[in-house]
């Protein structure tokens, strides 16, 4: 096969790339009171990855010998990661020059996890898929522990590590698997010699090994318990890249593996992703009930999240053609307005969190009378959160319960239907402390928020009430990104 090279196709990773390496050198350079430029650079090089990306808008191409392919889904969710990673950015500069904690190695690291996250948008190659899934672990690792004086976040970044070297291992062990079953690793030709060999037990067991390698990434149950210590212990503007663009990006390899290379096997798989999404979804909201610790509340509650994701992949039947296409549609918007609505709830956390540093649950009651701007902000995430209107998060929770009744999955749409109702209860109390209780004496005063958090807090607000108003762009957008 002749190797291809589209210079135009791969801008947005040369761009992210060239970024990370002038951040890196940058470092080196500028004096300690001069570091937070790190920060604007970083921005620079994502605005201009956004604007690469803009400019390959409605072309469809492959490169590097078939394992590199631009698309409107990678479009789709190259764009999230730049949005995803310019609301970090905008809650990193002050958390990071505040806590005298180290910028450029933070910024470079982000960058490079970015970088694994476009890298896996497009890879139709199981190599490729393995190496940009490791890309976006590996720096995350660095960010988990970079207070290295906080034996909370040794003990995070610990974990993170040894989890998510293990759930490397048995991924590219089962990824070894069925390179030795069919002799090919671009992902289409994968899926046509799995076809006359869906029912063998090596086979079923190496897309096994793949899932659970996969399900550790996305904190599915029982592979979650790293999940909320390691959100508390790391910095809180990491524990929102954790929660967002990590655990986006697992999924988005997770969704190309499983729709491209292995949907032969899908009556094999099936009935495990829904056991896994019933179990992610109960657990994670149970457990998140009895948190007092807002990050805590948003792992839990991000893990309950990813349940409702998984429900799309137990919805895939080679079959049943239209409930596939719109499981795979309903998983597209579910994820995109996932990293919008979390990125910003952890944004405003953050800002609420710099005042004292305080995260505590207690602490936020009252907000309503020392900032209501930020009040009202948070109050929408959660609502978005809960799947509530006037927020987007209405429309992610009931595409998916309309592709589960499409798929007649009745049983999965009913625990769906109840956890539902018990997210919305613990976001709704947060809420309720925010408007209707007074705060304490001790916690008076107004909360100042910069104004960098501000306009990012704004900017994702008004694109969740735009995406809740204009449902039509976003459904045309993730039906354009279906490719079947």
């Amino acid at each position: 096969m002749a190797f291809d090279f589209d210079l135009h196709a791969v801008s947005p990773e040369l761009i992210l790339t060239l970024t990370a390496c002038i951040v890196l050198v940058a470092d080196l350079f500028l004096p300690e009171d001069g570091k937070w430029l790190a920060m604007p650079l970083s921005a620079a090089g994502l605005f201009g990855s956004l604007a690469a990306i803009v400019s390959l808008w409605g072309r469809d191409s492959v490169t590097l010998a078939g394992t590199f392919e631009v698309d409107t889904f990678a479009l789709v969710f190259k764009g999230l990661f730049c949005v995803i990673g310019l609301v970090i950015l905008s809650i990193s500069l002050n958390y990071f020059r505040v806590g005298h904690l180290p910028e450029g190695e933070y910024y470079f690291l982000m960058l490079s996890s970015l970088l694994g996250g476009f890298v896996i948008a497009s890879s139709r190659d199981l190599i490729g898929t393995f190496i940009a899934i490791e890309l976006i672990s590996i720096p995350a690792f660095v960010m988990t522990g970079l207070r290295k004086r906080d034996a909370r976040s040794n003990e995070a970044a610990l974990k993170f590590f040894l989890f998510g070297v293990l759930s490397s291992a048995v991924m590219l062990y089962g990824m070894s698997l069925i390179y030795g079953i069919t002799g090919e690793t671009n992902l289409a030709a994968i899926n046509d010699a799995l076809s006359q060999r869906a029912e063998e037990s090596i086979v079923i067991l190496g897309v096994f090994f793949v899932i659970v390698g996969f399900a550790f990434k996305i904190s599915a149950v029982p592979f979650h318990f790293w999940a909320p210590d390691t959100y508390e212990g790391a910095p809180s503007p990491v524990a929102a890249f954790l929660s967002t663009a990590s655990k986006i990006g697992g999924f988005v390899g997770l969704l190309v593996l499983m729709f491209v290379a292995f949907p032969a096997v899908a009556d094999a798989w099936r009935p495990a992703f829904a056991v896994l999404a019933a179990l992610t979804m109960t657990v994670g909201n149970l457990i998140a009930l009895r948190q007092r610790h807002i990050i805590r509340l948003l792992a839990y509650s991000g893990i309950a999240q990813s349940g409702y994701i998984l429900v799309c992949f137990a919805l895939i039947s080679p079959g049943n053609i239209e409930a596939s296409r719109q499981a795979f549609q309903s998983a597209v918007i579910y994820l995109s307005i996932y990293g919008l609505m979390d990125a910003g709830a952890f944004a405003a956390a953050v800002a609420f969190g710099r005042r004292g540093g305080s995260y505590f649950i207690d602490d936020y009651t009252g907000l309503w009378q020392r900032n209501p701007a930020l009040a009202v902000m948070l109050a929408g995430f959660l609502l978005s959160l809960a799947g509530t209107p006037p927020m987007a998060g209405m429309w992610a929770k009931v595409f998916v319960f309309l592709a589960t009744i499409e798929a007649e999955v009745y049983w999965l749409a009913i625990v769906m239907g109840i956890n539902a109702v018990i997210a919305a209860w613990y976001y709704l109390a947060v809420v309720k402390r925010m408007f209707f209780e007074a705060p304490a004496p001790e916690m008076e005063g107004e909360v100042e928020v910069p104004y960098l958090m501000r306009t990012a807090l704004g900017a994702v607000t008004l694109v969740l009430v735009a995406a809740f108003v204009f449902l039509p762009v976003v459904s045309d957008l993730a039906e354009r990104s279906t490719w079947f």
